[in-house]
């Protein structure tokens, strides 16, 4: 699993942003990530499976019962789910818990390939940042002038 954080900048050559911008500028690729793998995931499946999806997401816990009942009715057993528990340090109950295992376990059984579709768009995504590092930096690289001042014209050769 990727991690948005101090490394990840410092993988993208944006270690050097200012630290009042790096929680904001995270958050911003976060969003984008997950805009586009849902863009990505949501090719090929169905009306149902999309409204089934955003259902889990959405919390609904009838949905969720449901389809855990069908599809993984001794999830706890899941050593997914442990892992996922272990990580969140969440009681096995906890719905937030049991909701982000659904999400996931949905995902493997109708979107097999979801780990391989946000590892190319977190690859996609990274490679744009890098080729826009200069202007999302702000030009910090480059000699500041004083407010005002044009920048210098190139020397010439006599």
């Amino acid at each position: 699993m990727f991690r948005l954080d101090d490394q990840f900048l410092k993988d993208i050559g944006l270690d050097g942003l200012p630290d009042e911008q790096k929680k904001p500028f995270l958050q911003h690729i976060y969003s984008e990530l997950e805009l586009r793998v849902g863009t990505r995931l949501s090719d090929g499946l169905t009306d149902d499976q999309l409204e089934e999806f955003e259902k889990i997401i959405d919390r609904d816990q009838a949905k969720i019962e449901s389809w855990l009942a069908d599809n993984a009715p001794t999830y706890t057993e899941d050593p997914a789910f442990t892992k996922l528990q272990q990580a969140t340090q969440l009681e096995a109950t906890d719905p937030r818990l049991v909701a982000e295992y659904t999400a996931t376990k949905w995902l493997e059984v109708n979107r097999p390939d979801y780990r391989q579709v946000v590892a190319e768009v977190l690859d996609e995504l990274k490679r744009e940042i890098v080729s826009n590092r200069d202007a999302i930096l702000g030009g910090m690289s480059e000699q500041p002038t004083a407010p005002g001042t044009p920048p210098a014209a190139p020397q010439q050769a006599a």
